[in-house]
């Protein structure tokens, strides 16, 4: 993490002093130093200094945006420009984001603060933040003609409000969204209550992270704008499986992971080896009695969900979207199916010609992960990642929680591959196996329509007749 003294200086500043006054009734001595990271990361939580104290989230693969208090206002510095994002080892995106980084960094503020934030443009166009979720007045809530004019590039504007009331929020542009969110634009932003809250417990480990999508052609490093739904990189805060960092917790914590979805479909989110509870949405805490133990907890577009659970299992336990073409990476849709063809040989020739050509294994996806095809440069493998005991075959949105029973409290620090104790572990049987069970057949006296045992089955179709529409009344 660092600052830029020198990004905006001399009459940049003036300038920037003089088109938030039009819009802030404060009058500002100098803008915050905006504070910028580009490591890829998770950063180590970052404990308030200043202002009320709070229990604070760790962004997976992410970071918290410091701030300055003014007179007892808290100050952040958002600074929207185009960065260059590390989806995962060997693999970088040109994206736009703030502050270095896609998504941007994480705002923490506690409920009751009044909050002040500079947003200055350093991108090609208009752009504005819209604060997703949160109850402000109409003028602040970003929306580019409506609510206010767009930033202009190399200006900053000041957005100011009350953090009303404690959540889990995000924000993004709301000047042209589809092409400014496709290229990344987007941040988690939390509210933490003030004080006890009957309806938020506090917890031991508290995560948050955005899903995200994108469609970079292999080879290549910029997203297509225009894909409304057929992407190829499905992400945790534009980070992809084998590089979202794993989620490491004490055996007893309580943990929370707040998840928000700004792609353009809804995720299954599912935890393998515990059920957690849904305690809140954008809309707040959850009440008690609408609250059920979950697997699987399905986030629509837009939505935000808080998922609490007590880590009481210790292992390596799988945690991702349960949405089977999301946990792959440079997928193409229109990838043929070979299964039962040898076609290794070819291959070969073919991306001698086509760097870019991918096509399923004889024997299912999960070959890909063995074949030693070239990629072109700049190319996120199809299902990667090692495990402990070979290719986990698994890609995009897909991590591991890693609950150990002696891992220090705050210690968030990877404890390696979890050891199984004897006898707790799935293994080969090489004894003598009895005839498996089968359906039995058909019996002669069996329904009609039930085709016969052991026989061909044809399949006719009859064309509908002529009238009626075109259309047959059986």
């Amino acid at each position: 993490m660092f600052s830029r003294r020198h990004f905006i200086g001399g009459s940049g500043i003036i300038a920037a002093a003089v088109t938030a006054s039009t819009v802030s009734r404060v009058a500002m001595a100098a803008l915050p130093e905006p504070v910028f990271q580009t490591k890829p990361d998770t950063q180590a939580p970052l404990v308030p200094n200043t202002g009320r104290p709070y229990n604070p989230v760790v962004t997976l693969n992410g970071w918290t945006l410091p701030w300055r208090m003014n007179r007892g206002v808290k100050e952040f510095h958002l600074v929207a420009e185009p960065v260059v994002r590390e989806m995962a080892p060997g693999f970088k995106a040109h994206l736009w984001g703030y502050n270095g980084q896609s998504p941007g960094p994480t705002i923490e503020v506690v409920e009751g603060d009044r909050v002040r934030i500079f947003v200055t443009n350093r991108l090609g166009e208009l752009t504005t933040v819209h604060w997703h979720g949160q109850r402000l007045p109409n003028g602040m809530d970003g929306v580019t003609g409506l609510t206010q004019p767009g930033i202009p590039p190399g200006k900053t504007y000041v957005y100011e409000f009350e953090a009303r009331r404690p959540g889990t929020f995000m924000y993004h542009p709301h000047a042209d969204e589809m092409v400014q969110m496709a290229m990344g634009m987007m941040g988690l932003w939390i509210t933490h209550p003030k004080g006890k809250h009957a309806l938020i417990d506090e917890v031991d480990r508290d995560f948050c992270f955005l899903l995200n999508a994108y469609d970079i052609e292999p080879g290549s490093a910029t997203p297509k704008i225009m894909t409304m739904l057929d992407f190829n990189l499905w992400s945790w805060n534009s980070r992809i499986f084998p590089g979202i960092d794993p989620l490491v917790v004490r055996l007893g914590d309580k943990v929370r992971i707040r998840v928000g979805n700004l792609t353009m479909t809804n995720h299954p989110i599912h935890l393998h080896g515990h059920e957690f509870q849904i305690t809140g949405t954008d809309g707040g805490p959850t009440p008690k009695a609408a609250r059920q133990f979950e697997v699987t907890a399905d986030v629509a577009v837009g939505q935000m969900r808080q998922l609490d659970f007590l880590a009481d299992e210790p292992g390596d336990w799988a945690f991702h979207c349960h949405k089977s073409h999301h946990t792959m990476n440079a997928m193409g849709h229109n990838v043929p199916t070979m299964i039962g063809v040898d076609h290794s040989d070819v291959v070969k020739k073919i991306t001698n010609l086509i760097p870019d050509y991918m096509v399923m294994g004889e024997r299912g996806m999960k070959d890909m992960t063995e074949m030693e095809m070239p990629l072109p440069d700049n190319t996120a493998s199809m299902m990667t990642g090692q495990g402990p005991f070979g290719a986990v075959g698994m890609g995009g949105m897909f991590s591991v929680l890693k609950v150990r029973k002696d891992q220090k409290r705050g210690d968030y620090s990877d404890p390696g591959w979890y050891v199984h104790p004897p006898g707790s572990q799935a293994y080969e049987f090489t004894g003598q196996l009895p005839d498996p069970a089968r359906a039995k057949p058909a019996a002669a006296n069996a329904k009609p329509g039930t085709p016969p045992s052991g026989g061909d089955i044809e399949v006719k179709v009859r064309k509908p007749n002529a009238g009626h529409g075109g259309h047959q009344g059986h």
